[in-house]
């Protein structure tokens, strides 16, 4: 079954300091899985490996590594289009408290059907309220 996946169980991929359980069986499960993501997320997960390394947390080389891993995994970048991140983004974020980047995955998740992958507390507490599926709760495992 395809998921939606966020940037947060991305990244725990590239940060070994902040795997869990859950993206770890996000990660083994793109063996036969496919996973959705907003057009937000190649922007968000750049800006944080290019912070990282500026931080020295990464080398170039790691950098490098990750993104190569990230371009063998199965996952689709999903365009939401201008009008749904206008009106349906912008809702959600207005009455869940999340921010507009967040509200996408969500979003993204409650049109296609599709659980959501996240380590974010705010965004699986939205998701329930919201009735999507969380990747690692319920049948979704």
């Amino acid at each position: 079954m395809t998921f939606v996946l966020d940037a947060s169980i991305t990244l725990s991929w590239c940060f070994s300091d902040q795997a869990t359980p859950l993206s770890d069986a996000a990660l083994a499960r793109l063996t036969e899985d496919e996973a959705l993501v907003p057009e937000l997320w190649p922007f968000e997960v750049a800006n944080v490996l290019a912070v990282a390394e500026r931080r020295g947390r990464l080398r170039s080389a790691q950098t490098l590594q990750f993104v190569q891993l990230l371009g063998q995994l199965p996952i689709t970048v999903e365009e939401l289009g201008r009008g749904a991140i206008l009106s349906t983004v912008v809702d959600l974020a207005r009455t869940t408290g999340l921010t507009a980047y967040d509200a996408s995955y969500l979003a993204l998740a409650a049109s296609a059907g599709l659980p959501l992958a996240t380590d974010d507390s705010l965004l699986r507490q939205a998701a329930l309220a919201a009735g999507v599926e969380l990747l690692g709760l319920t049948g979704a495992a």
